[in-house]
């Protein structure tokens, strides 16, 4: 075999011409004068850059696969990609840190739920399913609120232990809060949900909210009462709460291996309300998710959910299933975004970061749905390969700059597509309500 002789070239060529698509996408949208109304910090000096820049730097870095700040950096030898976007140069590694780090746990509650309602108000889209959900991040240095705590994946670990709302019908980040490792599975759970719904989505109307076991209180529950709010959320397995189940009868056959139940069950500090409970037969469902209650029927897994919806046992049960996706979005925004790795000494200096990657997730979401009719769930590493890492250069042409991307010719209507496509969008986007 001849390998091919090496030689160098100074040509300004960018692996990720694609990128144009998003750029003209972002316009669209209309976020960067938007950004220039937030009390954002601004430079210190006239040099400096200023936070729409930086912002849009940042995002550009995930987009592009950086998962670390040190990442971002290889993008300022980049000047084809700096053209794209209408820059100069671009930030380094020490400008990103030094920005984050002037938020403050007062800045962030002013920035972003007010960041995150604009954004939604550009969505034309109602009646929305709101998710709750916490996930674990593993910290490996002594960053502030990094602390043991609950840590399945690597026990003994420091972590952070955030709180995440999602819109179930754009697969959209409403809020999210960093938490301490060490802190409890409900903690600040009431305040998350009033920022939720009162800041971000105050113009939304709400028709369900469900969430895990960590939200299941009664302090939680009687708020969502108070807010007239449809409901299904797990229920922890509480002493009293298995005692109840296993006195049920009747169980009502649903497929194969899973049997449904309902009680009215209540706390000695609670009212009574309806719960559904699920019954799967482990030699039959062995991957079924679940507790095993009871020692004298080991054969059998549960799961159980408070209600206050009037609806049939299965159809409760459908609907709280569908919330699962919003584990794909936690995984894919751990995998292709770098949630796990954009960490700062400064415990609000790395929230502001941490929702400052939601918002670039969010955009990434509403491009690919209303861009890429033919690919509305790709993940961000697919889209890259799929339109985003395009080989581009610049040059004159008519006395005037013009982008070269380098695409096979049976590829050039369908780019072509995608261009008269973004140019024709503006807000509100328009999301079905089915």
């Amino acid at each position: 075999m001849v390998n091919l002789p090496i030689e160098y070239s100074d040509k300004k060529v960018t692996p990720f011409g694609g990128m144009s698509l998003m750029k003209r996408f972002l316009d669209q949208t209309g976020i960067r004068p938007y950004m220039s109304e937030l009390p954002l910090p601004q430079p210190g000096s006239n040099r400096g850059y200023s936070p729409e820049h930086i912002i849009e730097s940042f995002w550009l870095g995930i987009w592009t696969g950086a998962s670390r700040y040190i990442h971002c950096d290889w993008l300022r030898y980049d000047t084809t990609l700096h053209s794209i976007f209408g820059w100069d140069k671009m930030p380094s590694q020490s400008t990103y840190s030094r920005f984050f780090g002037k938020f403050s746990q007062s800045l962030n509650t002013e920035v972003f739920p007010k960041w995150n309602h604009w954004f939604f108000d550009q969505i034309g889209l109602d009646n929305l399913t709101i998710d709750f959900d916490s996930t674990v991040i593993t910290r490996y240095g002594d960053q502030q609120g990094s602390a043991k705590g609950y840590n399945p994946n690597k026990k003994g670990r420091n972590s952070h232990h955030p709180l995440m709302a999602f819109v179930s019908q754009t697969r959209m980040v409403a809020n999210a809060w960093l938490r301490p490792g060490n802190t409890a599975d409900s903690s600040s759970c009431k305040e998350f949900m009033e920022e939720t719904f009162n800041d971000v989505l105050k113009d939304k109307r709400i028709g369900l909210v469900r969430a895990d076991s960590g939200f299941y209180t009664q302090e939680l529950l009687e708020y969502l009462e108070t807010q007239h709010l449809n409901y299904v959320i797990a229920t922890r397995m509480y002493s009293n709460v298995k005692n109840t189940i296993g006195g049920l009868d009747d169980w009502m056959p649903l497929t194969k291996g899973i049997d449904l139940n309902e009680m009215i069950f209540n706390h000695n500090d609670g009212k009574p309300r309806r719960y559904i409970i699920v019954r799967k037969k482990i030699e039959d469902r062995p991957k079924a998710s679940g507790k095993i209650l009871f020692e004298d029927l080991p054969g059998y897994r549960y799961s159980c959910y408070v209600t206050n919806l009037d609806l049939p046992l299965d159809q409760i049960w459908n609907i709280y299933n569908t919330r699962a996706d919003c584990e794909n979005r936690i995984k894919e925004l751990k995998q292709d975004f770098g949630l796990d790795n954009f960490c700062l000494q400064d415990f609000w200096a790395t929230e502001a970061s941490f929702r400052c990657i939601m918002i670039a997730y969010n955009l990434m979401s509403l491009f690919r749905y209303f861009a890429l009719n033919d690919n509305k769930t790709a993940t961000l590493k697919t889209l890259k390969v799929y339109c985003f890492a395009l080989g581009a250069w610049k040059v004159k042409h008519a006395n005037r700059k013009v982008l070269k991307i380098a695409l096979p010719i049976e590829k050039r209507n369908w780019m072509d597509g995608l261009f008269s496509q973004i140019k024709n969008l503006s807000p509100p986007f328009i999301y079905p309500n089915a």
